[in-house]
């Protein structure tokens, strides 16, 4: 699939069928977040792969009780590690770019779901101390986006967007 199709075909997907994701997409999902741009080549990135049924179902009320999430066969918890940014950046590192880095990698793992047939949806609606204490993550590590994925069993449509002139403006 090419890159602006993926772009425009991807949706957020609330429901799955129950098919397993194989270790080879996942594998894939991963690799795609890997190659995010990252300041500095920093990657901040930590990324857990959830397939447990009780962790999916405690992340899940974790987010607002969005219980349609354990319909996913994988959750990933895009993670970024704070002291590794801070540790090249300072305070910029930890609160900046190691948010902007992991947005990336997550959005890297949304498109590469659409080309492989694939859903997904970011869910950034989380506790992040109870996340961290499901996953019993280091206090390092600070959990940004929720990502479930499977196999559709929804097609969404394209919600609407702005004029790219309402968005746009040229500086000379």
């Amino acid at each position: 699939m090419d890159l602006v199709e993926a772009i425009k075909n991807r949706r957020s997907i609330r429901s799955f069928k129950g098919d397993v994701v194989s270790e080879e997409d996942i594998y894939k999902l991963l690799e795609a977040a890997s190659y995010a741009p990252t300041a500095g080549n920093v990657q901040p990135w930590i990324f857990i792969v959830v397939k447990n049924i009780k962790t999916k179902k405690n992340l899940a009320v974790s987010a607002l009780n969005q219980l349609w999430m354990t319909e996913a066969p994988v959750v990933i918890v895009v993670c970024a590690n704070l002291a590794r940014a801070k540790r090249f950046y300072g305070e910029r590192g930890k609160d900046l770019y190691s948010i902007q880095d992991t947005a990336a990698a997550a959005q890297n793992i949304l498109l590469t779901a659409v080309s492989l047939g694939l859903g997904g949806c970011w869910v950034g609606a989380f506790s992040e101390a109870r996340v961290a204490k499901i996953l019993d993550l280091s206090l390092e590590l600070r959990p940004l986006a929720l990502i479930p994925v499977g196999y559709p069993n929804e097609e969404p449509q394209p919600s609407s967007r702005f004029k790219l002139e309402e968005a746009v403006s040229y500086v000379e």
